[in-house]
């Protein structure tokens, strides 16, 4: 059994929370799991979630798609309503 520390219980808004002294060398944000067992309170880190989506089973499940030719990526600019003059939103000083 490692050290023992005291830590003190105390009101945060609307719930309670558990002043835990800096020489756990837990890191402030640090997400913990907390249960329950025969009236003893067990806390140990929460498993960080994946922050990346894994796309490798992907591959293949759309075989109709394809990647855009340069030709394909290529556009025009189409005229915009809203930067014809003649246009009824278009009030003097707009610019």
């Amino acid at each position: 059994m490692g050290e023992e520390y005291r830590a003190k219980v105390f009101k945060s808004g609307n719930s309670l929370a558990l002043r835990l002294p800096k020489a756990l060398g837990l890191k402030e944000g640090a997400e913990m799991r907390v249960r329950e067992e025969s009236g003893k309170f067990v806390l140990e880190p929460a498993e960080a979630l994946p922050r990346k989506i894994d796309i490798s089973k992907f591959w293949g499940k759309a075989p109709w798609l394809r990647p855009l030719t340069r030709e394909e990526r290529e556009f025009e600019d189409s005229p915009r309503v809203w930067d014809d003059p003649d246009w009824p939103g278009w009030q003097k000083g707009d610019t």
